[in-house]
């Protein structure tokens, strides 16, 4: 499941909210967009891993053109 941290609890987790459920999200800060597993469910909660992180969109650059820019820079050596 992918969420976006939205605030910190008083323990120092992240928490994540899906249709008004709270998941917390432990070594995460708000704007943090992961991938988590869920590892815990109670009534009011659920605690999850961090499974894989979101990658950052680098100023609307493709990986592509990243790659491709790696590239050019090849062939200039």
């Amino acid at each position: 499941m992918e969420v976006e941290v939205v605030e910190t609890s008083r323990k120092g987790d992240g928490v994540a909210k899906v249709n008004g459920f709270i998941i917390f999200v432990p070594n995460t800060k708000p704007g943090d967009k992961v991938r988590v597993k869920i590892s815990k469910v109670g009534r009011s909660y659920a605690v999850g891993e961090v499974s894989s992180e979101e990658p950052t969109v680098n100023a609307g650059a493709s990986p592509q053109a990243e790659d491709e820019e790696e590239d050019e820079e090849e062939d200039e050596e």
